[in-house]
């Protein structure tokens, strides 16, 4: 996002649940949430790749959980909506496992309260939104929500479970002033006609979700441009999880450290520190101490404290940046452990965070969505 700008053209893209990158991280998570419904202290740090027919399921595991990863990756799949006969289905898929347990280097660093890796990890908030989310990732989530739900609703009866939006928004005076252009890629059945899907799709996706009045006659449409969009899912495209960062954080909003989400358990704080960072940030702009605040952390490999704080308003502080770090390191834990009971993410809530971003959700079990510590903030 512009620092100085103040008009400007910013675009976020999301993803559906069915899409093969999307479907890998809520099979991942999936692992993870089987590990923590019965042991909280297992260790998970699982990947997952889909291609044509076939699921590889690997990484470590380290439980004492029984965890059925078959039945697992197949409840999951048909939850997702690939049942149809004749592609890629839940049923007929062939599953591969690869898991063994946690490297004891690592482990040793983690028993003692440490970080499980090195790494620097980002949190962001800004006003544009009632989320304290970026305008442009949002509206581009909601859009993909919006197709699975008339997908499984039978609103849009054609509809396949892979998809994608994006969203290009014009800042003016450094605000969301109209959509330039919206484009939708949606998976569809052979028997329906571009023009009809181009229809249903602004009709009964488009409309329902983005505000009439951020629409003019300038905006631009592009809804299946290519025309045909009937094969899909792992059969069009290999997936893998982790390969969706921006479409799980900012949008490209904010910087990204690198490191992924699903599949990992909270003693990588490549999840838990950036769930904090957000907390953090969100908080930070809650109190009105910025409109926009974006919280980078770092830490080392079986170290506790993070090596280094660091906060940037974007010039819209209330206070001076170095004083916002000094409030933070006072305010909030920020060992691997105190996020975890600060946050309480020892619970198998993470396949629902895989899908439609991790960020500017209001189910109660995203806790590092809470704005409870704005007042302390502001006092």
């Amino acid at each position: 996002m512009s620092k100085t700008n103040p008009h400007f053209f910013f675009t976020s893209e999301s993803v559906t649940e069915g899409h093969p990158d999307k479907m890998c991280d809520q099979i991942a998570d999936a692992v993870l949430d089987a590990v923590l419904a019965s042991d909280r202290d297992g260790r998970v740090a699982c990947e997952a790749m889909v291609k044509d027919y076939s699921v590889y399921v690997a990484g470590e595991l380290t439980t004492s959980a029984v965890v059925q990863v078959n039945q697992i990756v197949r409840s999951t799949v048909s939850d997702i909506g690939y049942t149809d006969e004749g592609g890629f289905t839940a049923d007929s898929c062939r599953i591969l496992v690869n898991l063994t347990q946690q490297s004891h280097d690592i482990h040793i660093g983690v028993e003692t309260g440490g970080a499980g890796d090195q790494g620097l990890m980002f949190g962001y908030a800004c006003n544009e939104t009632d989320e304290l989310m970026p305008f442009t990732l949002m509206a581009a989530h909601k859009l993909c929500q919006r197709l699975a739900e008339a997908r499984r609703q039978g609103v849009v009866d054609f509809l396949r479970p892979d998809g994608k939006a994006q969203i290009t928004v014009e800042y003016i005076e450094g605000r969301p002033a109209r959509i330039e252009s919206i484009v939708v890629s949606a998976q569809h059945k052979p028997t329906v006609s571009i023009d009809s899907l181009r229809e249903a799709i602004r009709e009964y996706v488009i409309k329902p979700v983005l505000p009439a009045h951020m629409l003019d006659g300038k905006t631009k449409f592009h809804i299946n441009p290519t025309g045909r969009f009937v094969i899909g899912g792992p059969i069009g495209d290999a997936g893998l999880s982790g390969r969706k960062i921006i479409v799980d954080t900012y949008g490209g909003a904010a910087h990204h450290g690198g490191g992924s989400f699903s599949g990992k358990d909270p003693t990588k704080v490549d999840r838990s520190a950036s769930y904090m960072a957000r907390y953090i940030a969100k908080n930070i702009v809650a109190a009105g101490l910025a409109d926009r605040a974006e919280v980078q952390l770092a830490y080392a490999i079986g170290v506790a404290e993070p090596v280094s704080v660091a906060v940037d308003t974007f010039g819209t502080g209330r206070l001076d940046d170095a004083e916002l770090v000094k409030l933070i390191r006072k305010e909030f834990q920020l060992t691997p452990r105190g996020i975890i009971q600060t946050l309480n993410l020892l619970r198998p809530i993470y396949r629902k965070t895989a899908a439609y971003g991790h960020f500017g959700r209001t189910d109660p079990d995203f806790t590092w969505e809470r704005t409870d510590r704005a007042e302390s903030l502001r006092r």
